[in-house]
């Protein structure tokens, strides 16, 4: 996953349970805001860009997101 000085991103906020890390991030140049989630148990990581009025939410509930975003993610057993 790439760093937030990579893609020019600024860390909004950042959570951690159970292995799960979330990180809210806005692009000040684009104005876009996304969600970084790394799932160290599994080992897998993703990125999506979400709707700005969404933000708060999908970083609450990134998983719900990432279905209707990145598609056919499937959630740890």
């Amino acid at each position: 996953m790439c760093t937030t000085s990579e893609i020019g991103a600024r860390e909004l906020d950042r959570r951690s349970d159970n292995g799960i890390e979330v990180t809210l991030l806005w692009n000040p140049r684009t104005n876009r805001v996304s969600i970084a989630v790394e799932d160290e148990r599994r080992g897998d990581s993703f990125g999506i860009d979400v709707e700005p009025a969404d933000a708060l939410d999908a970083f609450r509930h990134p998983y719900a997101y990432a279905s209707r975003y990145v598609g056919d993610y499937t959630l740890a057993a």
